[in-house]
């Protein structure tokens, strides 16, 4: 049986729009560590960056430079309370190339009793990324078992 790296349910899913303190930067540094690419950006009259897009093997993004009150940088807040999940066809190869580029590497890569071989990196900019190779595609019951082997 074949096994897709990245699952079906997951490959049109919400879009998440990062609010960041340094927005240029952050592209910048998206593009060294995880092979981003630039969609497109809409410069304001300050230099800060209204909105711009990027690619992550096949994830669009959306970022900007943050506007409080409502939209902060984790940097403001100190932390975040999203983890951005992507599926990426090599987790190994795209952590070695995110933490030379500059990323705190949280967790290395790992093989995760859900089927998916995973990596957590933290940016410069205060976000989370949790990136996942599928190794096996499991039912629900099946990972439910896992989890109940794993954690009692």
């Amino acid at each position: 049986m074949s096994v897709s790296a990245v699952p079906e349910t997951y490959r049109n899913a919400v879009i998440s729009h990062l609010m960041i303190d340094g927005a240029a930067a952050a592209i910048d540094f998206y593009t060294r560590a995880f092979g981003a690419e630039e969609l497109f950006r809409l410069d304001g009259p300050d230099g800060r960056i209204v909105h711009a897009e990027v690619r992550i093997q096949g994830s669009t993004i959306m970022l900007g430079d943050a506007e409080g009150p409502l939209f902060r940088a984790p940097t403001a807040v100190g932390g975040t309370t999203v983890g951005l999940h992507v599926f990426v066809d090599d987790v190994d190869t795209l952590a070695h190339r995110a933490a030379a580029a500059g990323a705190e590497l949280v967790q290395p890569p790992t093989d995760q009793f859900h089927g998916d071989r995973t990596t957590i990196l933290r940016d410069p900019f205060g976000h989370v990324w949790v990136f996942l190779t599928r190794l096996e595609d499991l039912t629900p019951d099946e990972v439910a078992r896992r989890a109940r082997e794993l954690f009692h």
